[in-house]
């Protein structure tokens, strides 16, 4: 399958019509309260809740790029508040109590994003929808079936899951032979460059200093240096998410885990009459090489997955532009899915990079002695983990013992992936396992592929 555009950041630039023009770099050494490296989401929303806190703080972001290069302009546009973490890890260190409360601090997360976007003016094409898990062969059902009932026991309010048979299902989406799946109701569809760039713009007016095409070479206590200058500051925070490998002396830190899209042409009001999808839900399946999806606001459909996914040595994508393998892969998963696109145009194709700890959980901390913090390893649930990260880290610059710095994530030690080639060969065997996993169980296979836990024992997923 050929498309019209390859990279080019993401098809969210292209729908606001243009990649950005850079805002000019650092003019040389500067001093600061704050110091922000990276201009993604963590990063940005870091900078508002602190402004919003103390406007006296003096705060200065640095970006090599343009605030939203990253996977913040590139990703899925899921605000889901989830939590696809492992609690089983979290609770070794924590309680269940504690872990309930983390779990509902993220979902609470869709609610504040709305709200933040709602009062600084930012339309994000934000749509309140619910996240549809689809399952295709008696495999996939039983998962579904089992992270549904899971995902309840956990949840503070479980009737807002709830499981589907096949004619409910198919009710929403006419998925090609669907089993089942389940609905988490409360979540939300949004534009993630609109939302990145709004953000960044409504920072930039609380009176914080934006530097792009600013790289940082190395961060220590008090100093963040770049190729512009010096910026001093007492505290330091470091959302650099999946870029984070590029830093010295975080090379093992967060492994750069590939994600790519696909999008159609604008599908017509008859082909939307086939597939269904009235009420925008957003759409994941439960493959171990998972897709997930989007119905946008100009009537395209995105399609997700992994790709090639890992590059060696944790490098990242030029611009976006992604493989041709892959482009194919993710239109056989849509045409897989819904046989009724078969006929469309895939209009743009990108990918990008997130970051993933040695245990696959996400994490937040401010380390007391040299006062750098850091905030990610989302493993693709950035868009509203990033905004409870901005909130955290705000309460712990300021020393302030809340509900939200006692949760599990908060400073959690995680151990270093391993050095070349154990990354690469670990990852790529994990992912070539999951595809033979997937196609054992799409031959028939009834129940879920032993190969699957074979592939996360390799790398702790």
């Amino acid at each position: 399958m050929q498309v019209k555009r390859n990279g080019e950041i993401s098809f969210w630039y292209a729908d606001l019509g243009a990649i950005p023009a850079p805002r000019p770099p650092l003019p040389g050494d500067i001093e600061a309260d704050v110091a922000i490296v990276g201009a993604g989401y963590t990063g940005l929303w870091t900078a508002y809740y602190l402004k919003k806190a103390k406007p006296s703080l003096r705060i200065v972001l640095v970006e090599r790029e343009f605030a939203g290069f990253g996977a913040s302009g590139r990703n899925g546009g899921w605000l889901s508040g989830g939590f696809g973490w492992s609690r089983e890890k979290y609770l070794k260190t924590s309680t269940r109590q504690g872990v309930t409360a983390m779990q509902q601090a993220m979902a609470g997360c869709v609610d504040e994003v709305i709200r933040v976007a709602t009062e600084e003016g930012i339309d994000a094409d934000i749509r309140r929808v619910d996240n549809l898990t689809v399952a295709t062969n008696p495999a996939q059902l039983e998962r579904v079936r089992e992270e549904c009932e899971t995902t309840r026991s956990w949840d503070a309010d479980p009737e807002r899951i709830e499981l589907l048979d096949a004619e409910a299902t198919r009710a929403r989406i006419k998925i090609r032979n669907v089993m089942g799946g389940f609905v988490i109701h409360g979540q939300a569809r949004v534009q993630p460059a609109k939302l990145v760039r709004g953000l960044a713009a409504a920072v930039e007016r609380l009176g914080v200093s934006i530097y792009e095409k600013t790289t940082a070479t190395s961060i220590a206590k008090g100093i963040v240096d770049t190729d512009r200058g010096t910026v001093r500051a007492e505290t330091i925070i470091r959302a650099t998410e999946g870029f984070t490998a590029g830093i010295p002396g975080e090379e093992r830190t967060w492994l750069a885990l590939n994600s790519a899209q696909i999008v159609t042409e604008p599908v017509s009001e008859e082909l939307w009459r086939q597939i269904g999808w009235e009420g925008h839900e957003l759409l994941g399946n439960a493959a171990h090489a998972y897709c997930y999806a989007q119905r946008t606001r100009g009537g395209r459909i995105t399609m997700g997955g992994r790709g090639v996914p890992y590059r060696y040595g944790s490098r990242t994508d030029i611009d976006g532009q992604t493989q041709q393998a892959t482009i194919d892969q993710l239109h056989t998963i849509l045409t897989r899915l819904l046989p009724q696109t078969a006929g469309c145009r895939i209009d743009h194709a990108w990918c990008g990079v997130l970051g993933v700890p040695r245990d696959w959980c996400t994490t937040v901390g401010l380390d007391p002695a040299t006062r750098i913090g850091w905030a990610g390893g989302y493993v693709g649930l950035g868009v509203s983990s990033s905004n409870l990260s901005g909130r955290t880290l705000t309460d712990l610059v300021l020393g302030q013992d809340t509900e939200l710095t006692r949760v599990p994530w908060v400073n959690r030690k995680v151990r270093p992936w391993e050095p070349e080639p154990f990354r690469w060969l670990g990852v790529h065997s994990m992912y070539q396992l999951y595809r033979i996993a997937d196609q054992r169980e799409a031959a028939g296979l009834g129940h879920t592929s032993r190969l699957a836990a074979l592939a996360d024992s390799i790398t702790g997923h």
